[in-house]
């Protein structure tokens, strides 16, 4: 019998930002005009108004700092955590394959802002964590969990016969994993990982909630004293645009050159 292949078209769906088409050159492309767009309109209302968007502009610098200071510190923290929960879930060891397994299902099925505030709140009854330290390690324990699963996807796309070489030359499971597979696989997972850097960006808005002083606290404490939130919450959203939309163009030209030195 002849075999079926499967011809159903993939539907590639990502919670980050705009990718740029790698084809699309045109200078009204839609990553053009989203991002040079909100740029522009970031330049042209603290000239035409400077009370209040220039004041909303010196007042939020700090709060970009933090902002990308979790995220920086999140995505370190969760590439560690992702690493050892990926190798976990094609562990032959069913004890460590099993735990693995129940961090990502446990944690993949709980919201970002609980998980935010149980650590916290509710853990603040046995130990008490400063707000940035809490936000850092949620988001971090969080991501782990969606970036051990790209460490999965990654080592398993492999072909078996690379682990089967290096064991063939002399080499235990644990070299052939740290010295052929894993170099390998941080060239597959390095676009998904750019992609999950993005998402966690903006998911960083909500560690504003626990009283760190990121980019959104930033403009909700001017706006609660000068009561202009239109203002205060339209700046926000321009700068966080600009800035996904920039890290977006990062991830598609590290894309495009891994595309290029592949062919």
């Amino acid at each position: 019998m002849a075999e079926i292949k499967d011809t159903r078209p993939v539907i590639g769906v990502s919670d980050g930002a705009l990718i740029p088409d790698q084809g699309e050159t045109s200078i009204f492309s839609a990553w053009n005009l989203a991002f040079f767009g909100a740029l522009a309109i970031l330049v042209i209302l603290p000239l035409v108004k400077p009370d209040p968007y220039w004041l909303i502009m010196t007042y939020i610098p700090d709060g970009i700092l933090r902002t990308f200071q979790v995220t920086v510190i999140s995505i370190v923290l969760a590439l560690f955590i992702g690493l050892f929960a990926g190798l976990g879930r094609i562990s032959r060891n069913v004890v460590i394959n099993r735990i693995a397994t129940i961090y990502v299902e446990v944690i993949r099925g709980i919201p970002l802002l609980v998980q935010l505030f149980y650590i916290y709140f509710a853990l603040g009854k046995f130990l008490r964590l400063p707000p940035l330290t809490s936000a850092i390690t949620a988001m971090g324990i969080c991501y782990g969990a969606y970036m051990g699963e790209i460490f999965r996807a990654g080592i398993q796309a492999i072909p078996k016969g690379q682990m089967e070489a290096a064991l063939a030359l002399g080499l235990s499971r644990t070299q052939a994993l740290r010295k052929v597979i894993l170099p390998q696989t941080l060239k597959i997972i390095l676009p998904p990982v750019g992609n999950e850097f993005i998402a966690l960006l903006k998911d960083s808005s909500l560690v504003s909630i626990i009283a760190v002083s990121d980019l959104l606290r930033r403009s909700r404490e001017f706006a609660s004293h000068s009561f202009q939130y239109f203002e205060s919450y339209t700046v926000v959203a321009l700068v966080y645009l600009v800035i996904t939309l920039f890290l977006s163009k990062i991830v598609a030209t590290i894309e495009r050159r891994m595309d290029t030195n592949a062919s």
